[in-house]
Formats: C-alpha cells, sequence, structure tokens
C-alpha cells in the first residue's frame, strides 16, 4: 500500500487549486483516470461570475444566485461565495493568469444568462477554463504527484468508519494500488457522461457519487440536473459546447422558420436562465423545428470566441453564414456529495470539492460561470482548512462492502440513451419507472459482497454509471414538482410543499428532509 498524506481523486480546477493552497512538506498524491487535462474545467469556456466593476456589488451577484437556483439553497453559503470571488480573481491575477482586458486597460467583463450585471471574467476569449488550468499545472510544487490512467474503484473504510485512502486500477494495465492517507478528497467532477447529449469530457460519468455513496456518505438534490442550451448539433449528435457567452454578446435563438424562440417566454429573452431556455428548445426541437443561434450581428466572433470557431469549423459549420444549429444537453449536477464550507462529508477523512459536492450554492439550477468559481473557493478553503489539522494515523481494517455485479452489463451508450430519454429535460412518473426498472433488470446488489476488483475498469465504469443513475432517478421520482433543472410533465409548476424540502440519500437509503433538518446538520460540523 503506498502512502501519502492526502489523496486527491480527479484533476480539475477544485483539485489543482486544493493542491496549490496544501503547505509544501505535504505528500499529495492526485489520481486521474485519464490524462490530467481531460476535464469539464480545461474545457470551460465562459469565465468566472465575480463582482469586480464598480457598477456591480457581491449583494447583486448573491441574489441572481439565489434567482437562478430558485432560492433552494444554503443562504450563508451563498453569501460566502461571492463574497469571496473578487479576492480569488485578485490571487489568479498574482499567480501570472492573464485575464482578457478592454481597449481601455479594464478587465474585461462578460453578460451570460440570468446575471443582473457584466461580471464574467475571461481568458483567451472563450478558453478561460485551459488558460487557467495551464497555469495551476505549470505551477504546481514537488511535493504534487499527479497518476493518470489511474481510476479510484473503491474507497477504503475502516471499522470505525474513517476513510483512510483509497484502491484504484490503471485503465491500461488494470493493475490495482491502494493509497492509504490522512485524508481523502473526491474532486471527480459531475454526471455529464451519463447522458448521451453531453458538454462534458467524456470521461465524467458520475464516479464521485457512487464511490461515495457505496461508503455510506450522505448525497443530497441529485434530482437538479443542468441541461446546457446550447450545444453545437450535427447529424443527430451534439458535437461541443457553444457558451452562454455567445448570447450575453448579443446572438439570438431562432427557429428553423426564422421565428425568435425566447420572444414572450421570459423577460429576460435568449438570457433567460438556462433551465428555461433549454426546455424552450427542447420543445421547439420536439414539435419538429430545429432551433439555430443567430450570431450574424456579433463582429469579430472568430476573434472573441476561437474555441467555438475552432469546433464549427471542424464539423463545417460557416461562421460566415451565422447560423449555429444548437440542441440542449447535460452540462452540470448541482447536487452531489453532502459537504459542508470546508468540503467535509458525512463520512471522517472524506472531503468532497467541486462539481462532485453539493455545499448549497446552486440549489436547484446553477448560475452561469459559478462553477469555477465554487471550485476555485471550496478548493482554497479547503486546503487552508487541511494545511491546519495536525497529523494522525487511523486503523487501516477494512469495512466496506462493494456490489455482486452479475453480468452481462449494458453498454454505455445504452445508459446514456436510456438516461437522456428517461432522466433528461422532461421527465415523468412513467418515463421514470420504467428507466428505474431498466437499472435494476442487471441485478446489482448492494448488499452483498462483491465481485467488482475482478472486472475491468471499463466494466467499473458502467457499474458506477448505474449506480449514479439509480440515484438520480429516484430523486427525480420523489420530488412531485418542477423546479430549476428538475422539470416533471406531470407536475408542471413549482410547488410551495416543496421549496423547503431535501431528498437525501444515505446508507444506501432515500429519504425526504426539510430545511431545518437538513443544512442545520451541515453547519453543526461546519
Amino acid at each position: 500500500m503506498k502512502q501519502a498524506d492526502i489523496i486527491i481523486v480527479g484533476s480539475g480546477i477544485a483539485a489543482m487549486q486544493l493542491a496549490r493552497t496544501l503547505h509544501s512538506d505535504y505528500h499529495v498524491i492526485i489520481i486521474t483516470k485519464s490524462v490530467k487535462q481531460n476535464s469539464n474545467s480545461y474545457m470551460a469556456q465562459g469565465g468566472i461570475a465575480a463582482a469586480v466593476s464598480k457598477e456591480d456589488h457581491f449583494i447583486l451577484h448573491y441574489e441572481d444566485t439565489l434567482k437562478a437556483g430558485r432560492r433552494h439553497q444554503n443562504l450563508d453559503e451563498v453569501l460566502r461565495l461571492v463574497k469571496e470571488a473578487p479576492d480569488i480573481i485578485q490571487t489568479l491575477k498574482e499567480a501570472g493568469i492573464n485575464f482578457d482586458h478592454n481597449s481601455r486597460g479594464d478587465v474585461s467583463l462578460g453578460m451570460e444568462g440570468a446575471h443582473s450585471r457584466k461580471r464574467i471574467v475571461h481568458c483567451g476569449g472563450d478558453a478561460t477554463g485551459k488558460n487557467i488550468m495551464d497555469g495551476l499545472f505549470s505551477n504546481l510544487p514537488e511535493n504534487i504527484q499527479i497518476i493518470e490512467n489511474e481510476m479510484a474503484i473503491e474507497l477504503l473504510i475502516n471499522e470505525d468508519g474513517v476513510c483512510y485512502g483509497i484502491k484504484s486500477k490503471n485503465t491500461k494495465t488494470q493493475a490495482v494500488s491502494a493509497f492509504q492517507a490522512q485524508h481523502t478528497i473526491l474532486a471527480s467532477g459531475g454526471i455529464g457522461g451519463l447522458y448521451s447529449f453531453s458538454s462534458n469530457h467524456s470521461t465524467v460519468k458520475g464516479d464521485g457519487l457512487a464511490l461515495a455513496y457505496l461508503a455510506g456518505a450522505k448525497l443530497r438534490n441529485l434530482e437538479f440536473v443542468q441541461f446546457h442550451p446550447t450545444l453545437l448539433y450535427v447529424n443527430g449528435k451534439t458535437k461541443g459546447l457553444i457558451s452562454e457567452a455567445v448570447r450575453g454578446e448579443g446572438a439570438v435563438l431562432r427557429t428553423s422558420d426564422g421565428s425568435l424562440l425566447m420572444e414572450g417566454v421570459h423577460p429576460l429573452k435568449d438570457l433567460a436562465p438556462r433551465h428555461i431556455v433549454a426546455q424552450k428548445i427542447y420543445e421547439s426541437r420536439q414539435n419538429g423545428k430545429e432551433v439555430y443561434l443567430d450570431i450574424r450581428m456579433i463582429a469579430n466572433f472568430a476573434v472573441r470566441f476561437p474555441t467555438i470557431t475552432a469546433i464549427c469549423e471542424k464539423e463545417k459549420i460557416s461562421i460566415i453564414d451565422g447560423k449555429i444549429p444548437v440542441a440542449p444537453g447535460c452540462h452540470f449536477m448541482m447536487g452531489g456529495i453532502a459537504a459542508d464550507s470546508f468540503g467535509r462529508t458525512s463520512v471522517p477523512n472524506l472531503y468532497a470539492i467541486g462539481e462532485t459536492a453539493e455545499t448549497g450554492v446552486h440549489g436547484a439550477n446553477r448560475l452561469a460561470s459559478n462553477s469555477l468559481l465554487e471550485g476555485l473557493v471550496f478548493g482554497k478553503r479547503l486546503g487552508m482548512f487541511l494545511n491546519g489539522i495536525p497529523r494522525q494515523r487511523h486503523s487501516n481494517k477494512q469495512n466496506v462492502k462493494l456490489p455482486f455485479v452479475p453480468k452481462p452489463l449494458p453498454t454505455i451508450e445504452q445508459v446514456q440513451q436510456r438516461m437522456m430519454e428517461g432522466a433528461g429535460i422532461w421527465r415523468s412518473e412513467k418515463g421514470l419507472k420504467e428507466l428505474s426498472s431498466w437499472i435494476h433488470s442487471f441485478g446489482i446488489d448492494l448488499d452483498r459482497t462483491g465481485n467488482i476488483e475482478q472486472l475491468d475498469t471499463g466494466e467499473i465504469e458502467i457499474i458506477y454509471m448505474l449506480i449514479a443513475a439509480k440515484l438520480i432517478v429516484q430523486s427525480a421520482l420523489l420530488r412531485k414538482e418542477s423546479r430549476g433543472g428538475h422539470y416533471r410533465l406531470d407536475f408542471p409548476n413549482e410547488s410551495k410543499y416543496w421549496e423547503n424540502q431535501f431528498i437525501v440519500h444515505e446508507n444506501q437509503g432515500v429519504s425526504v428532509r426539510g430545511e431545518k433538518n437538513e443544512y442545520s446538520q451541515i453547519k453543526e460540523y461546519a
């Protein structure tokens, strides 16, 4: 068993921010199941939301975040997030990150959906994630070791319920390794790979949710999945993200007959909250009308959006014609592993940060460009917290049951298609129950000692996809209303009853809890 002080699963912005914040005398191992650049953070186009202009204030950012999330949030955590945002931008500047500037020499600020002010800080036009991640990778100290092509397959939990590391498999050789550490952090990203239409990197499939669930950690708000309105749509497939910043620069959505899609739908029209725009595009396409983004009013589009231009050129979509065909796809998981202000989960010495965590900042729908901000804020916060903890060792006598897995398993594509149809943008009791029955038909037994270690990483990935899918479907069935990213055809309106109710998975069970019984529990050990 390999020894480290801290183990981090994932190589996105939350993981890298954490790593660079930790004391240099810690031995830190980062594992990622692909190469380190293969993350949603690296692909992020839009930017980072922060109230840094004289015309803006963190309270306005706070209110915009709450409105987008349908106020289904931990208000204290939202306030802390937006207050810390300007300092995060300043710290990145000092670390050498070159943000885009306007002709006056000021930091250039973009507008995105549901924001009341221009406050999106970006790099390289629409390559913010790549620029920041390359900067973080280049400045990692020598005490940080990154191991690529290594998939976490199990959290190691002792008889006292304390996490003491992970077990992993190399995705190329299938060799099994074990890593023991005082602190284990899940920063493994979201669940986009569960869906056939997604903006996410193909490796992001909800592993962290499944790992935490099997280890007994609490998960929360899993029904809230954000579908980005505008993914490039070519020949029946989505080919990449068309950033919301394009609409922020004036682009509008039109149907195939030239009509303005969002006219009369919402006061903010094309910059309405993402769930509203995504649902409207989906409805139009269901009615036989394709949707495209009209960019003809944006001067120098290729200069402002070089990444999007390259994606379109690769798929032979003409920027000069000014019409980009779009469809919505899975973009972000608002729910996740329940964690407090410092990333602590309900399992001692196990932490979660970034998209895999649920800290109460996003609620039912994430505000645009709050995702990179969340990873940076909570990565830094957890690093400072861990720096103050004395070193200690725990018993490493393992006490976890892994799932028993019969064969055959479905293909990745079958899971993705079923999730898109049954637990996608439009949901219903009938569709969700059919999907639930299909998932259960594969006979994954969480109550038997399993054979998972004998399987290859491809099979394990599918198993964990099924577990994550099961949890999402259970939550979506229980919430009998529509709120944010969760839209039920059979319950199309928000319900007063459900506004303070949280669906929680814990100890392999699921329950509905009131607000006082939920976020207050997190605050008790915050």
